[in-house]
């Protein structure tokens, strides 16, 4: 199935949808996560991505929720649609996670605007076209991956991306690649890249154990074309400057919200089930109380992380980033201890796919894998706690 392209849904009435649920953003989520958990087991069993969880998502615009009214935009906060994530993601982890990708792109992009550093006419694009962009800086991260070679007017872009979610749908690749500057040495430049350019591959290889409908495939890049005027950002490689401090600040936030969503999912599920049961083993309500402790320790985690990017009105610093990160760790390892609690509590039958709690279980699983996955947090919060600023 292809997705249908924005202009098939008449715009005017895209914006009465959206503006109908504008001050109840989580009721919208609700909405919509009914529709997206009765399709979830045929995306998940056939590694296809969720196409028409997508064409929904742009009936109600979601993909412009977050960027400024004055710019077209919904209006929607940061916190707002960090809930909005959480709720998708109980539904169905992989429409979730792959949105969660957008929207961190675009909360970014926002904390730009908002605080006079341009990004006004890259958002009102993505208002205009309801764009969906692809993020490819987790594996990146500081040292990058790819080759640019200066030519005339530009530069010439060789790489593979991998885990580019969304990439099955994408509009416009958000990356980086390395250059070695004749004058200043080794440098990763920013940019973004029309996913139509000539060069540009999506290979469909998105065939994993969990979140296998995310269409996060890998990108190939074969001498792609990147303009002067697209470079958005030079530093040099390896380092960690304030811009990733914002990407972590408002990214992590809304990326983690996913996971805490399908965590109160499988407690949800094993709840359910405990009170549904004749059979009351002796341990139950031990085992329901470590669940529970282990999904509170999720919602407050979040919900501290969601305080610190404050709805985008911060000021980026190391210490925001390593908290930022710190956090990550705990509640992936809270999430994934829920759903674990979950799974021992129903038993036997969570090992059915049909039983729903499987499928959790799985896609939690990739929480380990966002920056920084937890050993490399470690020795980046042990080194920012030796060298400090």
């Amino acid at each position: 199935m292809n997705p249908l392209p924005v202009n098939v849904i008449n715009k005017s009435t895209q914006i009465v949808s959206f503006y109908h649920y504008k001050n109840n953003f989580s009721k919208l989520a609700h909405k919509l996560g009914k529709d997206f958990a009765d399709r979830s087991a045929k995306y998940d069993e056939t590694d296809s991505f969720v196409y028409e969880n997508y064409e929904d998502l742009k009936k109600f615009r979601v993909f412009s929720a977050m960027i400024p009214r004055e710019l077209g935009g919904g209006g929607v906060s940061h916190s707002q649609m960090a809930d909005f994530l959480r709720i998708i993601g109980s539904y169905d982890g992989s429409t979730g996670l792959a949105l969660s990708m957008h929207q961190h792109l675009i909360a970014a992009a926002v904390w730009k605007y908002l605080h006079g550093k341009g990004g006004e006419k890259f958002l009102r694009k993505v208002v205009d076209e309801q764009l969906i962009l692809v993020s490819t800086g987790a594996r990146d991260w500081l040292e990058s991956n790819g080759e640019m070679v200066k030519v005339n007017g530009g530069y010439e872009l060789t790489a593979n991306k991998v885990f580019a979610s969304q990439s099955a749908v994408g509009d416009m690749l958000i990356t980086s690649a390395r250059y070695h500057d004749p004058e200043e040495g080794d440098m990763v430049l920013h940019f973004p890249v029309p996913i139509t350019s000539k060069g540009v591959t999506v290979i469909n290889n998105w065939k994993t154990m969990g979140m296998r409908a995310t269409g996060s495939n890998t990108v190939r890049l074969n001498k792609v074309f990147v303009p002067d005027t697209a470079i958005a950002m030079k530093r040099k490689q390896g380092e960690l400057n304030q811009s990733w401090n914002v990407v972590l600040t408002v990214a992590m936030p809304l990326i983690m919200s996913v996971y805490v969503g399908i965590a109160e999912k499988a407690a949800q599920i094993a709840i359910n089930k405990s009170k549904a049961s004749n059979i009351k083993k002796d341990q139950l309500p031990y085992t329901l109380g470590e669940m529970h402790n282990q999904l509170t320790l999720t919602q407050v985690i979040i919900k501290d992380m969601v305080a610190i990017a404050n709805d985008l009105d911060f000021m980026p610093d190391h210490n925001k980033g390593n908290n930022i990160l710190t956090r990550k760790t705990l509640v992936a390892k809270a999430a994934i201890n829920t759903v674990n609690k979950a799974m021992e509590i129903v038993g036997g039958q969570s090992f059915f796919r049909i039983f729903g709690i499987e499928r959790l279980f799985r896609d939690v699983q990739a929480a380990n894998f966002h920056p920084l996955p937890e050993k490399d947090q470690h020795r980046f919060s042990g080194n920012f706690i030796l060298n400090g600023e």
